[in-house]
């Protein structure tokens, strides 16, 4: 993940946001490139976006919901991940060339529309969902 990518994908998640949210940009390893927490935005969404983020960027699914998805109803899977990874929606990984390059985590409104400003933000970037 580039810092003009992670630039990109902020201002777009900002801009398109129907309220106040955080947004987390990720590298592969899960380590922060970009960050922003809206005015008036809860301050537990900065946390929320860091794990969603870390989460899509180090899983071997494409966002924190499919994560969510395939481990539901299995206690000793979910139980063996690593206890920064979250399963909730709003975190999505970003491919460049077929390649994980990083990810997204959206936080501060509802699930699906965390999940679609974190698409919207990979767009504005140029990077793949897959």
């Amino acid at each position: 993940m580039r810092l003009e990518q992670a630039r990109a994908i902020v201002a777009a998640v900002v801009d398109g946001a129907a309220g106040p949210v955080s947004v987390f940009v990720a590298d592969s390893h899960g380590e922060l490139v970009a960050a922003a927490t809206m005015d008036e935005a809860v301050p537990d969404t900065r946390l929320n976006a860091q794990r969603k983020a870390y989460t899509a960027a180090r899983s071997d699914a494409s966002s924190t919901g499919e994560l969510a998805d395939k481990v539901r109803g299995d206690a000793a899977e979910l139980a063996s991940f690593d206890p920064f990874f979250t399963f909730f929606r709003g975190g999505v990984a970003a491919f460049e060339n077929g390649r994980r390059v990083g990810a997204v985590g959206v936080s501060g409104l509802p699930a699906e529309e965390d999940e679609a400003l974190a698409h919207r933000g990979l767009e504005a970037a140029g990077l793949a969902l897959r």
